[in-house]
C-alpha cells in the first residue's frame, strides 16, 4: 500500500530558526530515562532479552513490531525513542571540540584561568560580542583575533604565570607512544632552551646530589601534558564575564562541557539490532558495539580505581576510554597507533551525518520518491511536441488522487468498476472521514461504486492528458526535467517527440528518463505552468531557441524546400494530408494554386512546406523572415545555391531550409523562433510537429540512405588529392632542411624547434581543409553525406573529406605525435625524423584504409578524446554543484533587486536593466528592430495610406515617445528606438533623392504613419513582456547557464594570446580558476599598452624595463682569477647585446645590482668597476677567510641568476604586432605577476594595461575592477569554446563573488564567508565541523535560504514561495455590532 501523503498543515507557526547548542552533563541527565550501566547486551536467558540498564534496556525506545515501548506505550511507528546517559569514570575529551578546546587553552592563563587580555582590551571586545545582531561570520573573525592577541603574550596580567604555546601534542619519528587526542603545553618558547636547562636544575640541586639517576627525568621539563582532569579544572574557573571573549553564549555553551564527562546513549530506534537469517543472534549496530566497549573500559577502571593498580595500567585504560568515545562520534579518525586500531572500522557519528550518501544529503536534501518510474525511451514523430507516450503497464501503477465531485462522479463510479487491472480504472478509494484506504483489486466493486459520495477521494491510474513531469539524468539545467500530457500506448517504452532531444541531450541508443506523476492540483497546476514543455522552447542560458527540429526532419526539409522538387497532385495532396492528425484530423488545408500548369499541374516543394505554418485562411499566422542560409554565396534572393530564405507571410518564396532557420540555437534567422515571439507558443509548436510529420512522411516515401558508393572518390579526387599531398610535404622537407641548416627564421618568443613544428602543423591541417573542399565541389548534389552536412543535420565537410580523401592529423595536447620512443615517434621510423608521416599524418580516407601506423596514431588521437571526456565529466560536475549551492538563495525582489537569502543586496537591478535573458531577441536587447520592422511592413500593408518621408518619420516617432506611451520602458532601450528610426529616416530620404519621388520608388522604403505606430507599439509591448518576474530565481539559472556549458567544452586547450607560444589555459580549468579565486594562476599575462604605441623601438626600451634579465644573459664571460695575492671572479659584459636589447644599464647599475641580491652577502668594497666592460667580483675576505676556494664557486654559480634589469617576477614579456589596415600598433603581452609595477613602469599606458590575474587585480585596483575582471575573463573562455552565455548571468556570478567587499572564491571557504546558515554549510561540505562550530558558537540558524527550508520541509523563499496571498471573504459583516462584555457595566 502506498505510503501516506504529506500535506502542509495550515497552521499559523512554523520553524522560526534552529538553535546549536552544548549539552552541559546536568541537561543530560535531566533528559535521560535511565542511567546505562550493564555491558553485556543480553541475559543468557531463552527469550534473550535485553539486560535491564544496559545499552538495549526496553525503556531506551522499541526496534520491534511485537512489543511496545516501556516507556511512553507507543508502538515502533509512533515511539520517537528515549535518551539513556552514561557516566564516564574519567573525563575524556571530546573529539569534535578538540580544537576548539585547544584554542580555549591558548586564549586563557594555565594557572589562573583568566583570559590573557588586559583589562581595557577586554572591555573593548566584550562591547563588541554583546551585540545581539552580530553575524556569525563577523563573530568567527573576532574569536579569531582575540585568540591571535592572547598567544603573543607572554606574562599573564594577572598572577604573572609563564604562558607558553599550547597544541597538540605529535609523536616523535618512530616512537610508539600514543600521543591521539592529547595536549601539550610548553611553557618557554624554543630559543630559550639552553639557557632555560640551565635555570631549571638549581630547583633541585639538592635531590640530584643525592640521586643523580634524576638529572635524566628532567629533560623534557620544558612542556607539560595538559590531562582532561586539568583541563576541566581550569575550565571550570574561567570567571563568568570572560566566557563571552571565548564567543560562546553561556546560557548555550560552557566552556567546562567542551570535556565529556558523561556521555548520553542513544534511542535504540536510531541503531536497530538485526536477527540474523544466517547464524543465531544478532547484528548490532556499529554505536551500540561502541557504548558497550565503553562501559566495559569504565568497569575496568572502576576495578584499577579500588585495586590500586599502577599508574601505567591506568594511564593504558585512559587512553583506551579516550580513544574509544572519539571513534563512536568519529570513526575516521587520524593518527591511532597501530596497536589501539579497532579491527574493522565502524561507522561513527559524524559518518552518518557527511558524505553523498550521509543524512544531509542523502536523506534530507534529497530524498527517493514516491510516483515514479523509470524505462528505456524511444522517438516518435507522431506525438506532439509536449506530449510523452507512457506505457499502460507504467498508467495502471502510477495513480492520482482525485476528489469526487457533482461533475465527475460517473466516470469515478465507472473507474471503480474496472478497478486495478483495467486501464482507465483505479486502484483505492478512500472514503470521506474514513482513515484507511480500500484496495479495489479484492471485494465488491460495484457495490463500493454504488455508495460513492461527493468528497470521497480515487486513487485513479494515469489518464491521456495528465501533467507528469519528465526528466532524464544529468539534470544539468532547469529544461532536464519538463512537464509533458501523457498520452497511454500500450508498448514499454517511453516516447516523445524527436524536437525534444536537445533539451533533455538525449538519443536513443538505450537512454533511460523518468517519469514522475505531481499529486495535488497545486503541483498540477504549477508544473504545467512554470515547467510545461512549451513554456520552455528557449533556453534562459542566451535565449535561444532549444526545442527545434533535428536531424532527419532537416534533411527532409531541406530536400523538400530545393529548387528542383515538384508533385503532382496526388503526392502534393498526400503530402498535405500528413497535417491531419490530432486535434487537426478534421481541419481544412487550402491548397495553393499550383505554380506549374503546362505541360502538368505541378506543386513545388516550397509550395507544400509552407502548409505547415498556415495551412488554411482561417490562420492568422503570417509570419516573416529573411535569413542567410548555410552555403549562401551573394546577391540575395538570386544567390545560385538558392541559400537565401525569404517567407512573406508564410509563404517561402524563396531559399532552401537548413538548420539556421528550422533548428536549435538560432534566433532571429529561425523560422519557429520568429513564430514564437510573434504569434505565441502554441503555434510554434504546431507548426513544428506538423514540419516533423510531413518531412519523416517524405522521407519514408523517397527514402534516404547510405552506401559505399556514396564515399568512393572519383578519379579526379584521387589525383587532386595527390598533388595536394605532394606540395605539402614537398613544403615540410623544405621547412625541415632550412631547420638543419639554421636558416628558419624564429616566430616571435620561440625556438627554432617550436617554429618548425608551428609551421608544419598549419601546413599539414591547410591539406585537409583543400582536400575537403576538393571533395564537395567533385560530389553530386545527390550524394547523401554531402545532403546531411548541407542541411546541417549531420556531420560537417571535415567528416566527408575523412571518409573520401585523407583522415588528416592527429593531434595529441594540440600538436603532433611526440616522441614514444628514443629520438622517434615509433620504431619504423628513423631517428630524429620529422617527417609527417613520423609524426602523426595520416594520408589514407577511411574508404582506402591506414595502414598500421596510421591506425596506432589514430588510436592514440581517439585515446585522448575518451580520457578527456571522462575528466571532464566529473570535474564539471563538481564545478556545477559548487555553484548552484552558492548561488542558490539569489532571487528578484518585488523591487527589481537581487538579494541572498539575509536579504543583503546583490545587485541594485539584475543585470543592470532588469531584463530577462530568455526574451532577449536580439543581442542583448528585447527587440530586434529590423525584423520586427519588416514583419509589420509585411503582416500590416496599409493600402490606403501615403507613405512617410523622412522628416514625418522623425516628427512622427517624436510626438508617439512624447504621448507617453513606452513610459515603462528604459532611457537607454528608447535612445536605441529613436536612433534607428533615425536610420530608417535616412534611408528613405536616400532612396528618394536618389531615385526622385515618384510612385514606385516611394514603394521602396514605403512606411506608413499606421505602420509606424503598430512598430513602435510592438517595440514597447516586447520591452514590457521582457521585464523579470520577481521570485525569479536568477542564482539558480545563473548557476545552470554557467555549469551546464562547461559539460561540452574541451578540457585541456591552450589558446594564442595574440602572439604564438604565449599560452593562456582556457575551457574548463580556467573557468575553475575565475571561480575559485586562485591567487597563483597558471598562465598570468598583463597586456600593457604603451604610451608610443606605432614605434618598435620604444616597445622594446619598454620591455627591457618590464622583463627579468640576468647577469648571465648579457655577460661573455664569468671566469675565476687565482693570483698570488688573491682570488676574484671577472666578468665581461656583452656591451653590443646590452645596446642591441635596448637595456637601460651600465657597469656601474650592474655593481649595485650584485650588491644588493643579499643572497651573495657582498660589500661595495668586493665589487669593483675596472671598466665599461669588465667588473670583478672578491669573495667577501671576513666570512670565507677559511674557504676562498669554495666561496668562489659558490659565487661563479650565483652570479649568473643576478637580476640587473626588469622586474624578478615577469618571466618575459613579448612584443604583440598587430596590422590594423596600413597602420601598425605595438603592445606588451608580459607573462608574470606584479600587475602593479608593471602598470607603474615608466612608457606603460597604466589605464590601458589588464591582468587576467583577479586577486592581483583586486590588490591593484579595488573590487570593482576584479569584478570586470571576472566578467571579462569568463566572457572570454566560453566565446572562445563557441558558447554564447548571456552577460546577465556571468555579472550575477561576478557580483556574488565581490558583493561582500573582497573577492571570494565559490570553495569551501568562500562559502563560509558568504552564508552564515549552519545548515546551508553543513549540506554542502565538511558537515561535521560545522555542526560542531555552530554548537560552540551557540549559532541560531534563521533558515532563510533554499538548502535549510529544504532540509527543513518547508517551502522555499523563491518563485511562488515569495510571496503569501491574503483572501478577503465576501459574506463577511464590515461593521460588525459590538456587544457588552458581562463585567462591563460594574466599572
Amino acid at each position: 500500500m502506498p505510503k501516506e501523503q504529506y500535506r502542509e498543515a495550515d497552521v499559523a507557526r512554523k520553524i522560526s530558526h534552529l538553535s546549536f547548542g552544548i549539552e552541559s552533563a546536568e541537561n543530560m541527565q535531566q533528559q535521560s530515562h535511565i542511567q546505562v550501566v550493564a555491558k553485556n547486551l543480553y541475559n543468557q536467558d531463552t527469550g534473550r532479552t535485553p539486560v535491564s540498564y544496559g545499552v538495549l534496556d526496553k525503556r531506551l525506545g522499541t526496534n520491534s513490531k511485537e512489543s511496545p515501548c516501556q516507556t511512553c506505550g507507543k508502538n515502533i511507528n509512533e515511539c520517537v525513542g528515549h535518551f539513556g546517559y552514561m557516566d564516564l569514570e574519567l573525563p575524556v575529551f571530546h573529539v569534535g571540540y578538540f580544537r576548539s578546546i585547544i584554542a580555549v587553552l591558548q586564549s586563557i592563563c594555565k594557572k589562573c584561568s583568566q583570559v590573557l587580555l588586559d583589562e581595557s582590551d577586554k572591555n573593548d571586545y566584550r562591547h563588541r560580542l554583546s551585540n545581539p545582531n552580530l553575524s556569525y561570520i563577523t563573530k568567527k573573525a573576532l574569536r579569531k583575533k582575540i585568540n591571535e592577541k592572547c598567544k603573543k603574550v607572554q606574562k599573564c596580567p594577572y598572577c604573572k604565570s609563564n604562558n607558553g604555546f599550547v597544541k597538540k601534542m605529535t609523536a616523535p619519528k618512530g616512537s610508539t607512544t600514543n600521543t591521539v587526542l592529547k595536549i601539550v603545553h610548553e611553557i618557554y618558547k624554543e630559543k630559550d632552551k639552553e639557557r632555560l636547562l640551565e635555570k631549571l636544575p638549581n630547583d633541585f640541586n639538592l635531590a640530584i646530589e643525592n640521586n643523580p639517576e634524576i638529572q635524566t627525568a628532567l629533560g623534557n621539563s620544558v612542556s607539560e601534558i595538559l590531562t582532561p582532569i586539568d583541563v576541566v579544572k581550569l575550565f571550570e574557573r574561567i570567571p563568568s564575564s570572560d566566557i563571552p571573549l571565548l564567543a560562546m553564549e553561556p546560557e548555550r555553551a560552557q566552556p567546562k562541557d567542551l570535556i565529556f564527562t558523561r556521555m548520553l546513549v542513544p534511542p535504540v530506534t536510531i541503531r536497530p539490532s538485526v536477527v540474523s537469517d544466517l547464524k543465531a543472534g544478532t547484528n548490532e549496530d556499529d554505536l551500540t558495539m561502541k557504548q558497550s566497549e565503553i562501559i566495559f573500559i569504565n568497569q575496568v577502571i572502576q576495578k584499577h580505581k579500588l585495586s590500586g593498580a599502577s599508574v601505567n595500567m591506568y594511564q593504558e585504560c585512559w587512553d583506551f576510554l579516550q580513544l574509544q568515545t572519539a571513534l563512536y562520534i568519529n570513526s575516521e579518525l587520524s593518527g591511532v597507533p597501530l596497536n589501539m586500531m579497532p579491527k574493522k572500522a565502524g561507522r561513527g557519528l559524524v559518518q552518518r551525518l557527511k558524505g553523498k550518501q550521509g543524512r544531509f544529503r542523502g536523506n534530507l536534501s534529497g530524498k527517493r520518491v514516491d510516483f515514479s518510474s523509470r524505462t528505456v525511451i524511444s522517438p516518435d514523430p507522431n506525438l506532439e511536441i509536449d506530449q510523452v507516450g507512457v506505457p499502460m503497464h507504467i498508467a495502471k501503477i502510477l495513480t492520482f488522487p482525485e476528489r469526487v465531485i457533482q461533475a465527475n462522479i460517473h466516470l469515478m463510479r465507472l473507474l471503480v468498476i474496472n478497478g486495478p487491472d483495467v486501464w482507465p480504472g483505479a486502484n483505492y478509494v478512500q472514503q470521506k472521514g474514513s482513515a484507511f484506504k480500500k484496495f479495489l483489486k479484492y471485494g465488491n466493486r460495484e457495490k463500493l461504486a454504488q455508495e460513492l459520495k461527493l468528497g470521497d477521494t480515487i486513487e485513479r491510474h494515469l489518464h491521456n492528458d495528465d501533467v507528469v513531469l519528465f526528466n532524464r539524468q544529468p539534470s544539468l539545467h532547469k529544461l532536464s526535467i519538463m512537464a509533458h500530457r501523457a498520452k497511454i500506448h500500450t508498448n514499454r517504452t517511453l516516447r516523445f517527440n524527436e524536437c525534444v532531444c536537445n533539451p533533455y541531450n538525449a538519443d536513443f541508443d538505450g537512454d533511460e528518463m523518468n517519469l514522475h506523476l505531481p499529486q495535488t492540483e497545486e503541483a498540477k497546476a504549477e508544473a504545467l505552468i512554470l515547467m510545461g514543455n512549451k513554456n520552455n522552447l528557449v533556453t534562459p542560458r542566451n535565449g535561444e531557441l532549444l526545442i527545434a527540429a533535428t536531424q532527419d526532419f532537416l534533411t527532409g526539409a531541406y530536400l523538400l524546400s530545393k529548387k528542383d522538387t515538384f508533385f503532382d497532385k496526388i503526392h502534393a495532396m498526400q503530402l498535405a494530408a500528413t497535417l491531419l492528425a490530432g486535434n487537426d484530423t478534421h481541419m481544412d488545408i487550402d491548397m495553393p494554386p499550383p505554380c506549374i500548369i503546362k505541360p502538368r499541374i505541378l506543386w513545388s516543394g516550397k509550395q507544400i512546406i509552407s502548409l505547415i505554418f498556415k495551412p488554411n485562411k482561417s490562420s492568422n499566422v503570417l509570419a516573416n523572415l529573411e535569413a542567410k542560409g548555410k552555403a549562401y554565396t551573394k546577391n540575395r534572393e538570386m544567390c545560385v545555391k538558392d541559400s537565401y530564405v525569404i517567407i512573406k507571410n508564410s509563404q517561402l518564396i524563396a531559399g532552401t531550409l537548413d538548420k539556421g532557420h528550422l533548428g536549435s540555437g538560432g534566433k532571429g534567422g529561425n523560422i519557429f523562433y520568429v513564430i514564437l515571439r510573434d504569434f505565441g507558443q502554441n503555434f510554434a509548436i504546431k507548426s513544428m510537429w506538423r514540419l516533423g510529420r510531413m518531412t519523416s512522411s517524405y522521407l519514408m516515401n523517397t527514402g534516404f540512405s547510405i552506401g559505399i558508393g556514396d564515399v568512393t572518390p572519383g578519379e579526379a579526387l584521387v589525383n587532386r588529392k595527390k598533388k595536394l599531398l605532394k606540395d605539402g610535404y614537398e613544403k615540410c622537407d623544405e621547412y625541415i632542411k632550412q631547420m638543419a641548416q639554421g636558416k628558419l627564421q624564429s616566430q616571435p618568443g620561440c625556438t627554432p624547434e617550436e617554429t618548425l613544428e608551428a609551421i608544419i602543423l598549419k601546413e599539414l591541417s591547410v591539406i585537409r581543409e583543400h582536400a575537403g573542399q576538393a571533395c564537395v565541389a567533385e560530389l553530386p548534389p545527390t550524394n547523401s553525406p554531402l545532403i546531411m552536412a548541407l542541411s546541417g543535420s549531420k556531420g560537417s565537410f571535415i567528416n566527408i573529406s575523412q571518409m573520401i580523401a585523407c583522415v588528416g592529423q592527429q593531434a595529441l595536447n594540440g600538436k603532433r605525435v611526440p616522441n614514444g620512443f628514443e629520438d622517434r615517434s615509433l620504431p619504423h621510423f628513423l631517428h630524429h625524423s620529422k617527417t609527417p608521416e613520423a609524426k602523426g599524418f595520416v594520408e589514407n580516407s577511411f574508404y582506402s584504409g591506414l595502414t598500421p601506423t596510421e591506425f596506432f596514431f589514430h588510436t592514440m588521437g581517439g585515446r585522448e578524446g575518451l580520457v578527456d571526456t571522462a575528466v571532464k565529466t566529473a570535474e564539471t560536475g563538481y564545478m556545477q554543484r559548487r555553484l548552484v549551492k552558492s548561488l542558490e538563495d539569489l532571487v528578484v525582489h518585488y523591487d527589481g533587486s537581487v538579494r541572498n537569502a539575509e536579504g543583503d543586496i546583490v545587485q541594485m537591478t539584475y543585470g543592470c536593466d532588469g531584463l530577462d535573458p530568455t526574451f532577449m531577441e536580439g543581442k542583448d536587447c528585447p527587440v530586434d528592430f529590423d525584423r520586427v520592422l519588416a514583419h509589420i511592413k509585411a503582416k500590416c500593408p496599409y493600402r490606403t495610406e501615403i507613405a512617410l518621408n523622412g522628416d514625418q518619420v522623425r516628427k512622427a516617432t517624436q510626438a508617439f515617445l512624447a504621448t507617453g506611451a513606452l513610459d515603462e520602458c528604459s532611457d537607454d532601450f528608447k535612445k536605441e528606438l529613436s536612433k534607428f528610426m533615425e536610420n530608417v529616416a535616412e534611408r528613405t530620404d536616400k532612396v528618394l533623392k536618389r531615385f526622385g519621388y515618384t510612385k514606385v520608388v516611394k514603394e521602396i522604403e514605403r512606411l506608413t504613419c499606421s505602420q509606424l505606430v503598430t512598430f513602435l507599439e510592438t517595440c514597447g509591448l516586447k520591452y514590457t513582456r521582457s521585464i523579470i518576474e520577481p521570485g525569479t530565481a536568477v542564482g539558480a539559472l545563473a548557476a545552470q547557464s554557467i555549469g551546464e556549458p562547461g559539460t561540452q567544452m574541451t578540457l585541456k586547450t591552450f589558446h594564442f594570446a595574440g602572439v604564438a607560444s604565449m599560452n593562456i589555459t582556457q575551457g574548463v580549468p580556467r573557468i575553475k580558476e575565475i571561480i575559485n579565486a586562485t591567487k597563483t594562476i597558471s598562465t598570468p599575462i598583463i597586456n600593457a599598452s604603451l604610451v608610443n604605441n606605432k614605434d618598435p623601438w620604444f616597445a622594446r626600451e619598454v620591455k627591457g624595463r618590464i622583463e627579468r634579465t640576468t647577469l648571465g644573459e648579457i655577460s661573455t664571460f664569468i671566469d675565476d682569477v687565482y693570483t698570488k695575492q688573491e682570488a676574484f671572479l671577472l666578468i665581461q659584459l656583452d656591451y653590443e647585446r646590452i645596446k642591441l636589447l635596448k637595456l637601460e644599464i651600465n657597469a656601474e647599475t650592474i655593481r649595485y645590482s650584485i650588491c644588493t641580491t643579499s643572497k651573495l652577502k657582498l660589500k661595495p668594497g668586493d665589487v669593483h668597476v675596472e671598466s665599461d666592460t669588465i667588473i670583478t667580483v672578491h669573495p667577501n675576505i671576513s666570512i670565507n677567510s677559511r674557504r676562498l676556494n669554495f666561496a668562489l664557486n659558490e659565487l661563479k654559480d650565483q652570479l649568473p641568476n643576478v637580476v640587473v634589469k626588469g622586474l624578478p617576477s615577469v618571466n618575459r614579456a613579448v612584443i604583440a604586432r598587430e596590422d590594423r589596415g596600413n597602420n601598425t600598433t605595438y603592445s606588451l603581452c608580459v607573462e608574470g605577476n606584479n600587475f602593479r609595477e608593471v602598470m607603474a613602469t615608466y612608457g606603460v599606458d597604466g589605464n590601458k594595461t589588464v591582468s587576467n590575474n583577479i586577486i592581483e587585480v583586486y590588490h591593484a585596483l579595488g573590487i570593482e575592477a576584479a569584478r570586470e575582471v571576472i566578467m571579462s575573463e569568463i566572457k572570454m573562455v566560453m566565446e572562445n569554446h563557441g558558447m554564447s552565455v548571456d552577460y546577465r548571468h556571468i555579472m550575477l556570478l561576478a557580483a556574488q563573488m565581490t558583493h561582500t567587499g573582497e573577492v571570494l572564491g565559490i570553495t569551501r571557504q568562500g562559502l563560509s564567508k558568504m552564508k552564515p546558515s549552519v545548515l546551508n554549510l553543513a549540506s554542502f561540505e565538511k558537515t561535521a565541523d560545522h555542526l560542531f562550530d555552530a554548537a560552540y558558537y551557540g549559532q541560531t540558524d534563521k533558515i532563510s535560504g533554499v538548502s535549510e527550508n529544504i532540509i527543513m520541509g518547508m517551502p522555499i523563499p523563491i518563485g511562488t514561495g515569495i510571496f503569501k496571498l491574503l483572501h478577503k471573504p465576501e459574506d463577511v459583516d464590515q461593521h460588525p455590532k459590538t456587544n457588552n462584555l458581562l463585567f462591563e457595566s460594574a466599572v
